[in-house]
């Protein structure tokens, strides 16, 4: 049945911040309020996620393109403030999740990344610099309904007293957890994490760990690795990486006492040219599965040919995620198996307004890790 929502009045005018152009200083500009369209809703952002990532595309040091001017900001918790014509389930005021992988509806093999990256085609270019310019860093955004997720604020926030601003965190798990989906982790399995010191890596910890597996957590900050350690219990062992894939591989099958059943790769570009994959590779067992899932610039990957065959190895790539991993996602937070705040080592170190976007971008920069998190509170 079809939502009936009388849209309150909004605005004339909001404030957002504004990409004018490649490496020019970002701008907090005037702009008018959005109103939404076929397939969109507007939201009023409460909290937009500043990261590491973020910054390096405000500040134009990325590889990924984008048209200008435009609003950056691709993760947010907020409130629904107008529904669109064809709206049927949202409703004014109910409080969404708000995150970047976007499908065109005519094209679900095709993948955005809203406000940060408009794909490898003319086609994505248009369709993104016609349609979804404006981001999150913005008092109001209309967003794609295929990007919005109802959150049940009565378990999230009354029972289980999560504040909105740590919410935030929710929209770091999807891709970990359409990596563990799609080599069909089961529980009991021993996963191992490397990186697992990153923000997207670190949830991926947790994660597998409400999915029932024991975890091997590697990286190089051990401080990062035994807070994750304390966060997770004894299922979580972790390994301080030597760079020598030797050496880290035997220091994984070592841990549980047996080799890796699943191996999650979601290096980050720093990590190019590391041993990292390779000995995690090495560490897979017999019927072993890797998801890469990172963003490495190696041409190649230093596959151990004659141990993935005789162990009949499955080696996926995975971009992103798709709309039933959110909503498995949010069941496993909603439910309470996976957990936020200071029990998922999740706390919010710094909130900014808009107009002190540079603080936030330098405290992003100051906490890259896991559990870090740092908004725009609007």
């Amino acid at each position: 049945m079809a939502t009936i929502t009388t849209n309150p009045q909004l605005p004339a005018t909001m404030r957002a911040l504004v990409r004018t152009g490649k490496g020019q200083p970002v701008e907090l500009q005037e702009l008018p309020t959005p109103t939404p369209t076929h397939g969109s809703i507007v939201v009023k952002v409460l909290h937009a996620t500043m990261d590491v990532a973020a910054t390096r595309i405000i500040d134009g040091h990325t590889p990924f393109t984008y048209p200008f001017p435009s609003t950056p900001g691709a993760r947010a918790i907020g409130r629904v403030a107008a529904t669109g014509p064809d709206t049927t389930s949202f409703s004014v005021g109910q409080l969404v999740m708000l995150e970047p992988g976007l499908r065109p509806r005519d094209s679900k093999d095709t993948i955005y990344l809203w406000s940060f990256h408009d794909g490898w085609t003319p086609m994505g270019r248009k369709f993104i610099e016609d349609n979804w310019r404006q981001g999150l860093f913005a008092e109001y955004a209309r967003c794609p309904l295929e990007n919005c997720w109802a959150l049940d604020e009565q378990v999230l926030c009354t029972q289980f007293g999560y504040s909105t601003a740590e919410l935030t965190a929710i929209s770091l798990y999807p891709i970990a957890f359409a990596g563990f989906r799609n080599v069909k982790l089961t529980a009991g399995e021993t996963v191992l994490v490397a990186p697992a010191t990153g923000s997207y890596s670190g949830a991926a910890v947790g994660l597998a760990v409400a999915m029932g597996a024991n975890v091997i957590a590697a990286g190089r900050n051990i401080d990062v690795l035994e807070r994750l350690k304390a966060t997770h219990g004894e299922r979580v062992k972790i390994v301080q990486l030597k760079g020598d894939a030797q050496v880290d591989s035997a220091a994984f099958k070592e841990r549980f006492g047996r080799p890796v059943d699943v191996f999650i790769d979601v290096s980050p570009p720093q990590a190019s040219g590391s041993t990292i994959t390779r000995s995690g590779l090495m560490a897979l067992g017999p019927y072993g599965r890797c998801v890469l899932m990172g963003f490495t610039t190696d041409d190649s990957i230093a596959v151990p040919y004659s141990h993935a065959v005789a162990n009949n190895l499955t080696i996926r790539a995975q971009f992103m995620y798709h709309a039933a991993d959110v909503r498995g996602l949010l069941r496993l937070f909603e439910s309470g198996i996976l957990k936020l705040g200071k029990s998922g080592g999740v706390e919010v170190v710094g909130e900014f307004k808009l107009e002190d976007h540079e603080k936030a971008g330098k405290a992003a920069v100051e906490n890259p890790q896991f559990g870090k998190l740092v908004v725009l509170s609007l």
